[in-house]
């Protein structure tokens, strides 16, 4: 690889990071580390923790909601269809008698 390939590939690397928001993020979280009165013991688990998510979040509960809600979107889509079907033969009655 040839120095221009070389500076390519890191100006594209670093306009990937930029689009995607990692460039703001470690910015912050290093800010945040440098503002911090006390510093932490582990400097790597407060970066974790800022940049992670909550680290109690009960993975299996939220997939079984998940099912239990995908189901019950279910069910109301086809009672919304049974009530469109319904209204559909109401009007077409509901027209012919006022006919």
């Amino acid at each position: 690889m040839n120095y221009q390939a070389v500076d390519q590939k890191k100006e594209d690397f670093r306009k990937y990071l930029e689009k995607n928001g990692i460039i703001d993020a470690l910015t912050k979280v290093l800010v945040g580390l440098y503002e911090e009165p006390e510093k932490p013991e582990s400097p790597i688990e407060f970066i974790k923790q800022f940049l992670g998510g909550p680290g109690d979040v009960d993975v299996e509960a939220l997939k079984h909601e998940n099912e239990e809600l995908k189901k019950r979107v279910e069910e109301l889509q086809q009672r919304i269809d049974e009530l469109t079907v319904l209204g559909v033969v109401e009007g077409i009655a509901g027209d012919a008698a006022g006919v």
